[in-house]
């Protein structure tokens, strides 16, 4: 599908510098950048690329000012990086999406499927489990007994989702990612470690996006909770009864213990781990690779091992490095 600069323009509300009839059909980086492709210039450190990248449209913030000509259609926006985001969003939106149950797939008689699902090979869901309208569910996933998935999501390829948890809408699950195991509960005994059955469950709210291989554990009672909007990078750990609050982002192989609550709009950088039952605010942020073992209010700024105020030396320029 081809889309004019005219029209990119109009949807992102943009100014167009060049030839508004500029057609692309295509993205790519501005550096690799071929005849028919839509770039982006929004770091600085690439400004030398856009006078000889072949893209036919770069995107550009309203603030670019070029030291020389530029062969590419230019449209500025008040923010070139976001401006992409939509339009990949809406270029994903027109693609055609799967549809059908295969017939190697195992859905349970009782289940509860919508309307223009799909669902793979060898995929199964359990009794009276629940399918929204438009959701996708590649190969070899397993939705259990009682579970619920809503509408507009996509599980890829060996997700599980137990038996009893709930998927909120437009939620994406990456390959490999676990909803609701067993939370890590033992009681030490004179011969060994009795298991605490967790009897509670996993809840993802809507426009939550879990990365391959990511677990969150269902609660030993109550739930754990991933609230709307949160955004966690591959092979995270989230323990039981965690509470995740809204629009917070985790980059990978974080890990994060039992009944901790961590606000909302939060930024944790990769490999940082944060202990039980203590509490982060609001907007906070923590640095890659630490250690948060105390409570953090609301808009500070973490790192370290163990964690310490760091607003004092804080930078815009760091949060690009937390995720």
């Amino acid at each position: 599908m081809k889309f004019t600069a005219k029209q990119i323009a109009a949807y992102i509300g943009g100014e167009i510098v060049g030839d508004e009839n500029a057609t692309v059909n295509t993205f790519a980086k501005i550096e690799e950048g071929v005849e028919g492709a839509l770039s982006f210039l929004a770091n600085p450190k690439y400004a030398s690329y856009i006078y000889e990248t072949q893209s036919t449209i770069v995107l550009v913030n309203n603030d670019f000012v070029p030291e020389k000509p530029i062969q590419a259609t230019l449209i500025k926006t008040a923010n070139a990086y976001e401006s992409l985001a939509k339009l990949m969003a809406l270029y994903e939106s027109v693609k055609p999406k799967k549809q059908g149950i295969s017939s190697m797939a195992s859905v349970a008689a009782s289940a509860t499927i919508g309307e223009n699902v799909y669902i793979g090979p060898f995929v199964f869901v359990g009794e009276n489990a629940v399918i929204g309208d438009n959701t996708i569910i590649e190969a070899n996933a397993s939705v259990g007994d009682n579970a619920t998935v809503g509408s507009d999501c996509i599980l890829y390829s060996n997700v599980t989702i137990y038996h009893d948890c709930k998927v909120g809408n437009r939620c994406i699950l990456h390959a490999g990612s676990v909803v609701g195991a067993d939370g890590f509960g033992f009681a030490p005994g004179a011969n060994g470690y009795e298991k605490i059955p967790q009897i509670g469950i996993a809840i993802l709210e809507d426009d939550v996006e879990i990365g391959a291989n990511t677990c969150i554990d269902r609660a030993t009672m109550g739930a754990t909770i991933i609230k709307r909007g949160v955004k966690l990078d591959n092979m995270v750990q989230v323990a039981h009864n965690v509470v995740i609050d809204e629009h917070t982002v985790m980059a990978a192989q974080c890990g994060v213990a039992g009944s901790t609550k961590i606000g909302s709009w939060c930024m944790v950088g990769g490999q940082s781990g944060i202990s039980g039952h203590i509490r982060l605010g609001n907007q906070v942020k923590v640095g890659g690779h630490s250690g948060v073992s105390n409570n953090v209010q609301d808009g500070k700024a973490v790192m370290g091992y163990p964690a310490f105020d760091h607003a004092a030396v804080w930078c815009e320029q760091c949060l690009f490095c937390l995720v």
